[in-house]
């Protein structure tokens, strides 16, 4: 009741057999735990933690400001607030190779089911901004490699993400994307690929897991989920959705309450307060109570 019902060890052996079926897990993003409840309630194969969110909701550019601590209590509580496996971007692991290993130690006690670490230097820029400088490839799979052998649970999923599609072009990016799977990534995410093409030729390349970002107003075309299935990706993540609704939404709220001077109006766009306690499960809270009261 006060948490998920699914431990976090449970929840990363049903991610990895999912991942194993090779049928397409869609992650919307959730930038606070209420938000990942109603993506577990419309049925989504898991929840992700987006560090554009993450910063965005602090008032921050998506620049590598935040960290660790802010990123893993996030995650925490995101995470425990659902049965549904939740994956968390760890930005560049946050420093060096040893930087990356405490990163997985502390997400993985977190409850989290799995990260990905990027390739660029930091400070690092959105995936979807021009002006993005890489580490020297090397260096990237001493990261993934460190962040590999620091994990204790071998279900936590290690995702490396590449940048280099626009700097390096396609070939470049794939050549990368080897030589990170080579040092044990369990997944590649390619960054800010265009359209289809580029995800079949990562396909034909790479017998790993592929995960794609169908992050809006970017610089990837929005595949459908059947389009998706059909090119062979293994996971889908809509990191900013969800926030930017709210954000559209509230901005909308707060003119028409400055203009109209009453809420009225907006009341058939509000969840009710019915609807919230409902998703809050008061209900099961207070039954907890009065039986706890009870107890002799």
């Amino acid at each position: 009741m006060l948490s998920a019902k699914k431990t976090a060890a449970e929840k990363r052996v049903a991610l990895r057999s999912a991942l194993a079926s090779g049928r397409l897990l869609r992650f919307p993003g959730a930038f606070s735990p209420l938000v990942a409840m109603l993506i577990e309630r419309h049925h989504f194969d898991g929840v992700y933690v987006s560090g554009a969110a993450l910063s965005a909701e602090l008032g921050l550019p998506d620049i590598g400001l935040t960290t660790l601590s802010e990123v893993t209590q996030r995650g925490r509580a995101i995470a425990q607030m659902t049965d549904l496996p939740t994956l968390l971007d760890a930005d560049t692991g946050f420093g060096e190779p040893l930087n990356a290993a405490r990163t997985v130690q502390e997400l993985e006690q977190a409850g989290l089911c799995g990260c990905h670490m990027e390739d660029q230097q930091n400070p690092k820029r959105c995936g979807h901004l021009d002006g993005k400088t890489l580490l020297p490839a090397e260096e990237m799979r001493r990261r993934i490699h460190a962040a590999v052998s620091a994990r204790r649970d071998p279900n936590f999923v290690i995702i490396a993400r590449t940048d280099a599609y626009a700097v390096e072009g396609l070939e470049g990016a794939l050549t990368r994307a080897k030589s990170y799977v080579d040092a044990g990534a369990d997944m590649i995410f390619p960054e800010a690929l265009p359209d289809e093409r580029d995800f079949e030729r990562f396909r034909k390349a790479l017998a790993v897991p592929l995960l794609a970002n169908m992050t809006e107003f970017g610089k990837s075309k929005l595949l459908t989920t059947a389009e998706l299935a059909a090119l062979g990706i293994n996971v889908a993540i809509y990191p900013v959705t969800t926030l930017r609704l709210a954000m559209k939404a509230i901005e909308e709220g707060l003119a028409v309450l400055q203009k109209e001077g009453t809420q009225v109006t907006l009341l058939e766009r509000m969840q009710t307060r019915a609807a919230l306690y409902e998703l809050l499960r008061y209900d099961n809270y207070n039954q907890f109570d009065q039986a706890v009261h009870r107890f002799q």
